[in-house]
């Protein structure tokens, strides 16, 4: 696939445009130029009559300016705020209006005086209101859900701001429009209030352990340039003082059409694609770039040590500054990254210290951005062992590569991996688009991106040695992320925004046109899942078949209908069966043999089914399965190696119980689910301790004596069902009954745990009715109508016009098997002093279900839009029936879905909400800081109960 030489080749289309492709381009990518510099990627994708899009926009936080960091991602919010024609009921009014709160942002930057700057912001609050009388929001979103569009986002990164979409394909003309209104002028309307939102991001961030170190390593690693000097999110102070003249200079300078492309991938004609786009966005005027005058870092001569502190496990980060993404030597510190660490299997870190258990983890990675980069290495100590230990662990690895001292095999294998890896990236249309828009980001051609390969593969062994000499010495950074207070915390009062007003029921003359204007229908198609799996047994196993199309990887899943309900310690057992080998292979071995094979191995273990799955080239499929098999019936029981097992996981308990994230979730699931649930039902400390490893590898040399399912996706069934045979035995032990976990009802109980953090984290959870299929329509429209995605009632009041969270939802999910209890979640993450009134504010919304006739109908044809215009494919053809039978359904139930969303009414969805949602009683689960907490709001709530971690963890 990847070995052989892509050149380019210019070619003249039947309408005159000029388009580059590559000989031997497998995804056929074309890219054309328009002539005002808009670099346009096309390629064909008919998995679904979808398109992916991503429009790239080169420039990100590194070119904010220095007084006003954070700018781009704060204008990457701004572009779903319309313009003059999208989102607006008055554009000269509101216009004059804008003027004027721009005006006194300019004020309010320049003073100096903490209370004139407070007179100020109330003034700029008072002129917002009046403003927001005028405007229309979350019109984009309205305008592009209208179409059918799923993934609507964007993210903004060091050099980098895309915006996504996935579309159906009959709807690209609509889009178009839609895009090139928004990327023609910048409106900074509803700008105070989107602003609190950026600054609740930015507490989220402060929560956020892992960019508290990424933020010092990067700040050390690049002294003076602004990836380690302009975070993303922006300085706190520059948050606060922004200015709205700043981002429209930012936006004329960076929003042109020579500095950003559009990638195009999924079921499109070429032709007519690019003379759409060419008709909407050639117009746009090319305008010249602002000069940027590189910043060039001196070399990093000596060990730079930083140290930062947060309630999480220690850990240590090491990292050395590399040259620009696609030189020589990110490339060779790509290739020694992945000779430490190759996706977990046999990389030194992965098997002379994760394998052997010297530390809790370790990994190294590397990073190329598109001025400079830098390899790194993370290492977790165990309890007993200091960061300084753990640092000289992960360097003695280092040593072994400048030695040369690791295998021959190694150099080749990665490259196998490297290919099998774009192989697997590059066959989704969202996976191609991907990768053409970073390598447009990253200023390289397509050509060098495939013959990149070619370019590793010519590393030899000894490259990389003189390579690893030659770097990696004292020259590094290391941030010792300790146990501790985090004393950078920034705590900021609430400023006191007024609400405003949203007119949810307005429409702007252009989205009435977006609306009005009518498109072919995409006719759903549902699948016949007789037909497009075939089914065959060997002994007494059923085999199921899916053709893979697209190319030469396969997969074998053995699917065994036990799980922790059956057997608690199943998933520690495969856990266990990770370290240990056999008569025949260390397990360092074991894991050099599935990899030079380019075998990946997986166990998923739910509360009903153990999942086995191989995957990698079918020619290695079988081997594969041997090695599997042998691995299994023929596993070693180590006591040393078991005695090291239970305190790495007796320690990671420890762990989870000082991340936040974890936290959350054991609390969000008592809440739910009380004490006895399967998430606190795990082997006791004592139990594990006291415990012999022959007890966990007696139920894997067992396991293939249990009924079970073999699924297998590739291209050759016949070869397969050739030799499955000789590795299936009938079935000799019955699978034993499940364990029951009750469902309690919930009933006005508030769970709250300690943390220290700048928000607070509030989710309430309430049981509903069992399971109803003849729902599923309703729920649907439920949740896109009223609680999740940028248009509904919740993210519009809570976000929109109070701005009291940057995240906010309210969700129906409907159990995934009959016989249980469908649940709603709302989540509210903000800082302390709005909790009370984002509480309230939710609680009023769900007291009555509010009726806009215009949102619900945009939500309803949304979601018949997305139905029609999505197929399924791949392995999730068998993989959906799976999940379908545990409901006692046995066909492609959108269908059923499809049809009952086409006929339903406002009246129907309210009928819901008042006999499912609004009976319903809640728990509440609450993380935060507890001197932040407002007891009398929580009182107010229901019984308030301080849960302690070992409750909430059930260890």
């Amino acid at each position: 696939m990847i070995d052989k030489k892509y050149t380019e080749t210019v070619h003249t289309d039947p309408n005159n445009y000029e388009y580059i492709t590559l000989t031997h381009d497998e995804n056929k990518v074309r890219i054309y130029t328009l002539k005002n510099g808009l670099k346009v990627f096309l390629a064909q994708n008919f998995d679904a009559p979808r398109i992916q899009t991503f429009i790239p926009v080169r420039t990100g936080s590194n070119n904010d300016p220095s007084d006003n960091t954070g700018l781009a991602h704060y204008l990457e919010h701004m572009m779903f705020k319309g313009t003059s024609r999208l989102g607006t009921r008055n554009w000269a009014k509101e216009k004059e209006l804008l003027d004027q709160i721009s005006e006194l942002y300019e004020q309010h930057k320049t003073e100096q005086d903490a209370e004139k700057k407070k007179e100020i912001y109330k003034k700029i609050d008072e002129v917002s209101q009046e403003a927001s009388q005028y405007a229309i929001a979350n019109e984009y979103d309205k305008a592009i859900s209208s179409l059918g569009a799923s993934g609507t986002n964007a993210h903004t990164w060091f050099d980098e701001t895309v915006y996504k979409n996935n579309i159906p394909r009959n709807e690209l003309e609509k889009w178009l429009k839609i895009e090139k209104e928004r990327f023609s002028e910048m409106v900074l309307r509803l700008f105070h209030t989107e602003l609190e939102s950026v600054y609740e991001e930015f507490n989220r961030a402060q929560d956020n352990d892992s960019r508290l170190v990424s933020y010092e390593l990067m700040d050390a690693l690049f002294p003076t340039h602004p990836n380690g000097q302009q975070t993303t999110l922006g300085r706190p102070e520059h948050l606060r003082n922004p200015s709205m003249k700043a981002i429209h200079k930012y936006f004329d300078e960076y929003y042109v059409p020579n500095n950003y492309a559009m990638v195009l991938v999924g079921d499109l004609d070429f032709e007519e694609t690019i003379q759409l786009v060419d008709q909407y966005f050639g117009t746009i005027p090319y305008k010249e770039l602002p000069k940027k005058t590189p910043v060039v870092e001196q070399p990093i001569t000596s060990i730079v040590k930083r140290t930062v502190k947060s309630p999480t496990t220690p850990r240590v980060q090491l990292a050395w500054r590399t040259d620009s993404y696609g030189t020589r030597e990110a490339m060779l510190a790509d290739i020694t990254a992945n000779i430490l660490s190759n996706r977990g299997e046999a990389g030194l870190l992965d098997l002379n210290i994760n394998q052997t258990q010297k530390m809790l983890w370790a990994q190294a990675f590397s990073v190329g951005l598109k001025q400079y980069g830098y390899f790194s290495i993370v290492a977790v100590p165990k309890e007993s062992q200091t960061l300084d230990e753990g640092v000289d662990m992960v360097l003695e690895q280092l040593e072994l590569i400048k030695k040369g001292d690791f295998p021959d095999w190694m150099l080749p294998a990665i490259i196998s991996d490297f290919k099998l890896q774009r192989m697997k990236g590059l066959e989704t249309a969202e996976g191609l688009a991907t990768h053409l828009y970073d390598t447009y980001i990253r200023g390289r051609s397509w050509e060098q991106e495939l013959n990149e390969m070619d370019e590793y593969a010519a590393f030899t062994k000894e490259e990389v040695v003189e390579f690893a000499k030659s770097f990696f010495k004292d020259n590094y950074v290391a941030v010792y992320k300790e146990k501790g207070v985090n004393d950078k915390l920034l705590r900021v009062e609430n400023p006191g925004i007024t609400p405003i007003k949203i007119n949810r029921d307005a429409q702007s003359d252009f989205l009435q046109e977006i609306m009005t204007e009518k498109t072919e229908d995409i006719q759903p198609e549902f699948i016949d899942y007789q037909k497009e799996i075939i089914t065959d047994s060997v002994k007494d196993k059923k085999l199921s078949f899916v053709r893979n199309k697209y190319n030469d990887l396969a997969q074998v899943h053995f699917i065994f209908p036990l799980g922790s309900d059956h057997d608690r310690d199943l998933g520690i057992s495969t856990q266990l069966l990770q370290y240990l080998g056999t008569d025949a292979f260390s397990p360092e071995d074991l894991k050099k043999e599935f990899f030079k094979i380019g075998i990946t191995n997986d166990f998923k273990t739910t509360n009903d089914q153990l999942l086995i799955s191989l995957s990698g080239l079918e020619e290695h499929i079988e081997k594969g399965i041997s090695l599997l098999q042998h691995w299994m019936f023929k596993a070693l029981p180590d006591e040393a190696i078991y005695r090291q097992f239970a305190g790495t996981v007796l320690e990671n308990r420890q762990a989870s119980k000082r991340d936040k994230n974890r936290i959350m979730t054991a609390l969000t699931t008592y809440t739910k689910l009380g004490k006895g649930s399967r998430f606190t039902d795990v082997i006791s400390q004592q139990e594990l301790e006291s415990s012999h490893p022959e007890i966990f590898t007696d139920r894997m040399k067992k396991l293939f004596m249990y009924p079970y399912q073999i699924f297998f996706y590739g291209k050759d069934f016949d070869a397969f069902k050739g030799y499955i045979g000789q590795y299936t035995e009938t079935a000799s032990l019955q699978i034993p009954e499940p364990k029951q976990y009750p469902e309690p009802e919930t009933n006005g109980q508030v769970y709250f745990t300690g943390y220290d953090m700048v928000q607070m984290e509030m989710s309430k959870v309430g049981r509903g009715h069992l399971v109803n299929t003849s729902n599923f329509g309703k729920i649907n429209v439920f949740n896109e109508y009223f609680g999740r995605g940028l248009s509904s009632i919740v993210f519009q009041e809570i976000r929109e016009s109070k701005s009291l969270a940057y995240s906010a939802y309210v969700s129906y999910a409907a159990n995934a098997e009959l016989g249980h209890h469908d649940y709603i979640t709302t989540y509210i993450g903000t800082q302390p002093d709005k909790l009370q009134i984002a509480v309230d504010t939710m609680t009023e919304l769900m007291t009555e279900l509010p009726e806009v006739p215009v949102q619900f109908e945009n939500a309803k044809n949304a979601a018949l839009k997305q139905i029609a215009s999505t197929r399924i494919t791949r392995n999730n053809i068998f993989f959906n029936t799976l999940r379908l039978k545990k409901l006692g359904i046995y066909h492609d139930f959108r269908k059923d879905i499809y049809e009952q969303i086409g006929s339903l009414k406002f009246e129907d969805v309210k009928q819901f909400y008042e006999t499912e949602i609004k009976p319903v009683y809640f728990n509440t689960a609450i993380i935060g800081k507890k001197e932040n907490l407002d007891m009398d709001a929580v009182n107010q709530m229901g019984t308030f109960t301080e849960v302690s971690l070992e409750d909430i963890f059930g260890h």
